[in-house]
């Protein structure tokens, strides 16, 4: 199958030009010529990773190899050393960041934890919830699996919460809820929002949009290729 065609269904799907103006979404290794025999889907691209694929094959990620300009390519670093390794065996790269977040994946996720969403502002996604604060984080806790659960009380009682993927600290002073669930939250992001009667959990950058695989994979079934889950790791341990 054409790259481009898959292109195609993916930009219908989840149009790249909706991604944030600092993203690098769409096709980034490969052209729209190749022709591609079979499909893999992960959150990044790591070495494991890499060497599981096959050549000729398209990988699909949520997260851009390549965010910015570079300006050299040292294949004894990252990312150039993945890029290499990519071209050595003719794999192409397409990666859907925050146009998927914003189509699918944050509702996704909201899914996951059994909330219906009442409304989505950009980026954020409301959900009612009417849980005590307690309860809502050992649900969390429980839905992700998670060892480890850092939070931020400011409330009792959750009637909604926000939902950002990824990294939503940035949001903060933009959420009009009694609770935001996101990743990567910093110490004074956590102290802004108490101050503002705001409860946070985090619920990890990694552990939140590892479900991207498993939600594209949804929509794939009309492409007459196989399409391979197959994840990259957390770079983190906890201990």
């Amino acid at each position: 199958m054409r790259l481009g065609e898959i292109y195609d269904y993916l930009d219908a799907l989840s149009p790249f030009a909706t991604q944030a103006s600092w993203d690098n979404s769409g096709l980034l290794i490969g052209s729209k010529d190749d022709v591609v025999e079979r499909i893999y889907l992960s959150l990044d691209i790591d070495t494991l990773l890499l060497e599981e694929v096959v050549e000729h094959s398209l990988i699909i990620t949520h997260h851009p190899l390549i965010f910015s300009g570079i300006k050299k390519l040292d294949f004894a670093k990252y990312p150039a050393c993945l890029i290499q390794k990519m071209i050595q065996k003719n794999i192409s790269l397409i990666s859907m960041h925050t146009n998927f977040d914003l189509s699918h994946l944050n509702a996704y996720v909201a899914s996951k934890l059994g909330f219906k969403v009442i409304k989505c502002e950009g980026f954020v996604i409301y959900c009612e919830v009417n849980l005590p604060f307690d309860d809502l984080a050992l649900h969390v806790k429980t839905v992700f699996n998670l060892e480890y659960l850092h939070v931020a009380k400011a409330n009792s009682w959750i009637k909604t919460c926000a939902i950002t993927t990824g990294s939503g600290g940035d949001l903060i002073s933009q959420i009009d809820a009694d609770c935001f669930l996101s990743g990567d939250f910093k110490y004074h992001q956590a102290l802004e929002a108490k101050e503002n009667k705001l409860s946070l959990i985090d619920i990890g950058h990694f552990e939140s949009e590892r479900y991207f695989p498993e939600c594209l994979a949804l929509y794939l079934k009309k492409i007459p290729l196989q399409a391979i889950m197959s994840n990259s790791k957390n770079p983190f341990e906890y201990r």
